[in-house]
C-alpha cells in the first residue's frame, strides 16, 4: 500500500502548485492517507500478484486519491516546517 500511495501522491503533487512538496509535507500527507486506508500485507509472490491486480481496480485508486486529497488539504492548512 505504501508504494502505491507514494506513486499516486507523486502524480497528484505534479499537478498542484499551491501546496508545499517538501519531504516533510510529503511524508505527513502519506502517513495521514495510509492511516485512513485499509492495510494490505503480502508475504508471498501469489499475494503480491493478487495485490497488484487489485491495484488496477478503479475503486482502489479512487479510494487512495480521495484519502490523499483529504491529507493534502489537512497538511496544507497546518504545515509543520518549524517543528523538527
Amino acid at each position: 500500500m505504501e508504494n502505491t500511495v507514494f506513486h499516486v501522491l507523486n502524480n497528484l503533487l505534479l499537478k498542484r502548485n499551491d501546496i508545499c512538496t517538501c519531504e516533510k509535507c510529503r511524508m505527513d500527507i502519506a502517513a495521514i492517507a495510509l492511516n485512513n486506508l485499509p492495510t494490505r500485507y503480502v508475504v508471498t509472490e501469489k499475494g503480491e500478484l493478487y495485490t497488484k491486480l487489485n491495484e488496477m481496480e478503479i475503486q482502489f485508486e479512487a479510494d487512495i486519491i480521495k484519502e490523499l486529497v483529504r491529507a493534502i488539504e489537512k497538511v496544507s492548512r497546518a504545515t509543520k516546517h518549524d517543528v523538527e
